[in-house]
């Protein structure tokens, strides 16, 4: 199966919480978004890979993702390694997505960081004929994506560009909250985390609201890319006055 557009996070909620409107205005747009954990979370301080596992299958679901896979890598250990790399590569040879998006190389939690260069390393060498990986006892055909993007989790960068996500909004905060486990709920006996004090969701909305504001638009997400990009502002208005 063919992709429009491949994610990769480091643990399943990752991209929800950092494009999660940005997915489901694409998949409204019935373009192909195909997402991967790269982890099960099992060293979650709340709930466990098996309570992961069914909320994020809720949370694709509510984004109408077409494909979710987890690689089942070691939570806590995501860093390069030769192994790690390739599951990466033959995933992009497997989905030949146009753009891919991952981590922003920088950031609070170390996975996210090993994410990052995993991915931006698989993005490239996909494209090495020499590089030979394997999808059901087959080898397959070298294929470079067009383009890496980055979101922004904990730590801030400068954007890119940003999404206008006010009409999904509700949808990405929907699909965050399929994670019941690992956010704020009083009733829960568990030990707080940095992502379940009840701060942390508004923090997040204040920084859609900030990025929203920085278009001209109520909510908005936040990239980043090594490249330049181009933009087409003629299309944007003939499709504007089609």
């Amino acid at each position: 199966m063919q992709l429009d557009i491949l994610i990769f996070a480091a643990h399943p909620d990752d991209a929800e919480l950092s494009m999660g409107g940005t997915i489901a205005k694409l998949t409204n747009a019935e373009i192909k978004v195909g997402l991967i954990d790269l982890t099960k979370g099992e060293l979650g301080t709340r709930g466990s890979a098996e309570i992961r596992k069914i909320e994020a299958q809720k949370a694709s679901e509510i984004l109408k993702i077409t494909v979710r896979e987890n690689l089942g890598f070691t939570d806590g250990s995501i860093k390069f390694n030769e192994d790690y790399l390739n599951f990466i590569i033959s995933k992009i040879r497997k989905y030949q997505p146009r753009f891919i998006f991952a981590p922003y190389s920088n950031d609070r939690h170390p996975d996210h960081i090993g994410a990052s260069q995993l991915v931006k390393e698989a993005f490239f060498f996909s494209g090495v004929h020499k590089i030979v990986t394997e999808e059901n006892a087959k080898i397959q055909q070298p294929f470079r994506p067009e383009k890496l993007y980055y979101f922004m989790q904990a730590y801030e960068f400068e954007p890119t560009f940003i999404v206008d996500i006010s009409e999904t909004y509700d949808t990405k905060m929907k699909a965050i909250h399929a994670y019941e486990s690992q956010f704020h709920n009083p009733e829960s006996k568990e030990p707080e985390t940095f992502i379940s004090q009840q701060s942390f969701l508004k923090n997040l909305e204040a920084r859609a609201r900030v990025c929203g504001f920085n278009i001209g638009k109520e909510f908005g997400e936040p990239f980043f890319c090594e490249e330049k990009i181009e933009y087409d502002f003629i299309g944007i208005i003939k499709n504007v006055h089609k």
